[in-house]
C-alpha cells in the first residue's frame, strides 16, 4: 500500500518508519525543510511512562481561578475570539471528573507500557544516539498533603503496573542530593525506578536518516500540503504539496498543531489545542553535582528536569493563547522559578524556545481511522506525552492500518 504520512515530529517519523519497516510504500511529507521543527525540538526530554496522568484532573478546577489571577501561575489563560479555543476549554472543564481521569489514566497506562517496550525493541534493531537513560524519575512534593493525595495515585497506578515509592524528604535528598536547594519547602517525593530520558529531537533526526536510506520511503520535506484530491467524494487519490501531487492509497496525518486545520479541508475536524509549553536548555559539564542525576519533576510550580547528555532540559508552563510567541515574562518566570530551587545552576548560557503541544481535552490521542475519508487515518494529540507515546501510538496505527493483531484496545483512542 502507498501510504502518505503528513508532519514529520516524533509521531510522523516514528508512524512513517514502523509502516515502511512493515512493507508499505511511504512519501514523508512536512511544510519545514529538517525534522523534528515543531513540538519534538526541545520538550522536556522525560520519557514518563509511568506518570501519564491527564491534565484534567478532579483536582485542576478548582485550581484554575488562582492560576489566572497569580503572575508565577504554571497556567496562563489568554481569552481569544478563536470559537476553539472555547470549545476546547469547556470539553476540558467536562473532562475535569474522576471516573473520565482515571479511564483516561488507564488507557494512556497501556500505550506507554507498549511504547516503552517498542522502543526498546527498536533500540535493539537501530543503533541511535538521542542521550537515552534509564535513571528513574523523582516527583517532588512542597505540601505534606499534597504528597499524601499523590499516595493513591501511586496506589491506582500500582494496580496498572507502575513500580513506584513515596519517600519523606530525608529520603528524597538521600537519593537525589542536587534537591537540597528547595531546602525545608521540600515534603518528600514519588520515585519510579524505571523511567527515562531522552533528547527528543536528536532521536526524531536519527530515525529520519534510517528513513531516507530506505527504498521503500521517499521524504519530501520543505513540501507544504495545499489540498487533497477525492474524484470520488470519499476516498483520498493524492495529496497535493508545493513539491508535486503524490498518488497515494491512504493518508495519516500526523501533523500535531495542524491537524485540525487539514481535517477541515476534507470536511471533518479534531477537537486538538495547542498548547504552549517552555523551555530551557542549560549548558552543563560531566559530575555538576548542583544538576539533579534523576528526572525531577517539580509538582507544584509543573517544571520538569532532565539530564540529556551534555545539557540539562528544563520545560514547564501551559499558555493557552493560540500563539507560538516566545514570550520574554514567562521566560524570566521560569529562570526565577529554577534558580530558588538550583541556586548554584549557571543560566548564563541557557537557550529559551517556546513550542505549541498538540493536546485533546481529555488528554488522549487520537489513533485510528478518521470519519472525513474512507482512507483517512490519524496519529495526532499527544499533548505533553509525543515523545513517550510516539513508538507506542506508531506502533498500533501500523497494527490498524495492515490489518494486524493490535497489541491494545484501541477504542479509547479512535477519532
Amino acid at each position: 500500500m502507498h501510504i502518505t504520512v503528513i508532519g514529520a515530529g516524533v509521531i510522523g517519523v516514528t508512524s512513517a518508519y514502523f509502516l515502511a519497516r512493515q512493507g508499505h510504500d511511504v512519501a514523508l511529507v512536512d511544510a519545514c525543510a529538517e525534522p523534528a521543527q515543531g513540538a519534538s525540538q526541545a520538550n522536556g526530554g522525560q520519557l514518563s511512562y509511568s506518570y501519564v496522568a491527564p491534565l484534567a484532573g478532579p483536582g485542576v478546577l478548582p485550581s484554575v481561578p488562582g492560576w489566572l489571577l497569580r503572575g508565577d501561575a504554571p497556567l496562563r489563560w489568554r481569552p481569544t475570539l478563536d470559537p476553539a479555543q472555547w470549545r476546547w476549554c469547556l470539553q476540558f472543564a467536562l473532562a475535569c471528573n474522576g471516573a473520565t481521569s482515571q479511564a483516561s489514566t488507564a488507557s494512556l497506562q497501556a500505550l506507554a507500557y507498549l511504547s516503552r517496550d517498542v522502543l526498546h525493541a527498536l533500540q535493539e534493531q537501530e543503533p541511535l544516539d538521542f542521550a537515552h537513560v534509564r535513571n528513574g524519575k523523582l516527583i517532588a512534593y512542597r505540601d505534606a498533603a499534597l504528597l499524601d493525595k499523590a499516595r493513591k495515585q501511586v496506589a491506582y497506578q500500582a494496580e496498572l503496573g507502575a513500580e513506584q515509592q513515596v519517600l519523606d524528604a530525608a529520603a528524597t535528598l538521600r537519593l537525589e542530593p542536587a534537591l537540597a536547594g528547595m531546602g525545608a519547602s521540600l515534603a518528600g517525593a514519588v520515585y519510579t525506578p524505571s523511567e527515562e530520558a531522552g533528547d527528543c529531537r536528536l532521536f526524531t533526526e536519527g530515525l529520519y536518516e534510517r528513513l531516507r536510506h530506505m527504498a521503500n520511503v521517499q521524504c519530501r520535506l520543505g513540501a507544504a500540503v495545499r489540498g487533497f484530491d477525492r474524484p470520488d467524494g470519499r476516498r483520498i487519490a493524492a495529496v497535493r504539496t508545493d513539491g508535486g501531487a503524490i498518488a497515494t492509497d491512504a493518508v495519516v496525518l500526523a501533523a500535531g498543531t495542524a491537524t485540525p486545520a487539514l481535517l477541515r479541508r476534507l470536511g471533518g475536524d479534531a477537537p486538538i489545542y495547542p498548547l504552549k509549553g517552555y523551555s530551557l536548555t542549560v549548558p552543563v559539564e560531566p559530575g555538576d553535582k548542583s544538576v539533579p542525576a534523576i528526572s525531577v519533576t517539580d509538582y507544584q510550580r509543573r517544571i520538569v528536569y532532565a539530564r540529556l547528555g551534555n545539557v540539562l532540559r528544563i520545560a514547564a508552563m501551559v499558555d493557552i493563547d493560540g500563539t507560538p510567541d516566545l514570550v520574554p515574562e514567562r521566560v524570566e518566570l521560569l529562570k526565577r522559578q529554577v534558580r530558588a530551587s538550583f541556586p548554584a545552576l549557571d543560566l548564563s548560557r541557557a537557550q529559551a524556545w517556546a513550542g505549541q503541544r498538540p493536546a485533546t481535552p481529555r488528554g488522549m490521542p487520537l489513533v485510528g481511522r478518521s470519519r472525513a475519508a474512507d482512507n483517512l487515518w490519524l496519529n495526532a494529540g499527544q499533548g505533553a506525552l509525543g515523545f513517550t507515546l510516539a513508538c507506542g501510538s506508531a506502533a498500533l496505527l501500523t497494527a490498524q492500518m495492515s490489518s494486524l493483531p493490535l497489541p491494545l484496545d484501541a477504542r479509547a483512542f479512535l477519532p
